[in-house]
């Protein structure tokens, strides 16, 4: 049975699910219903997910370790993202990062899952407007889930980016952390220089 994770809470993937190599993570969200006003026209909601590989500092070293809808698939092919969902529309999962852990490189410790709201500026959007978001992670061998994230969208009024999640690798072990911070940023370049 899936953990339920709240903001700052960690878990041991491998302690919950030791036969984990292989996961599924997805990204979720529902446009909020519109009330009219200043925010009524705007029928077009693009969230991006992304991955930032980071290595043991916590640092991004290479623009190539960010997995995004303009690079789909890692070097290593340990992250491939299943592609850009332009508008949220749907059940279940939006946006979808597989991950092969075992070839995850030694050199990458941190997994950092983000969305960014695109064109967010130009369409006056931020994540207030986005209800139901949620990050999950899946064994992929097993379709069982491991752990979800959901955030409410009242706390990240005016915020524009957002880092849902880190999956890390801590003595053999993988884990992953809730994290939920948001952020005001233009662009995935912008969250990106968080870990410069």
């Amino acid at each position: 049975m899936a953990i339920n994770l709240t903001k700052g809470q960690r878990i041991s993937l491998t302690k919950e699910d030791p036969s984990l190599k292989q996961m599924m993570c997805g990204l979720g969200w529902d446009v909020a219903p519109k009330s009219g006003g200043f925010f009524g026209g705007n029928k077009q909601f693009d969230l991006d997910s992304s991955v930032l590989c980071l290595d043991t500092d916590k640092k991004l070293t290479d623009v190539k370790n960010i997995v995004y809808f303009g690079n789909l698939r890692h070097s290593s092919s340990a992250i491939a993202h299943q592609g850009d969902n332009l508008t949220g529309a749907g059940e279940g999962d939006d946006e979808v990062i597989n991950i092969d852990l075992p070839l995850v490189p030694a050199n990458i410790a941190y997994l950092v899952f983000a969305i960014n709201i695109y064109k967010c500026e130009q369409r006056k959007q931020d994540f207030s407007m986005v209800d139901n978001a949620f990050v999950r992670l899946v064994n992929r061998q097993s379709n069982q889930e491991l752990a979800r994230y959901n955030l409410s969208g009242s706390e990240y009024q005016g915020m524009t980016g957002m880092i849902l999640a880190e999956v890390y690798r801590k003595d053999e072990e993988w884990k992953m952390a809730a994290v939920g911070n948001g952020f005001k940023v233009s662009t995935l370049a912008d969250i990106a220089k968080i870990y410069t």
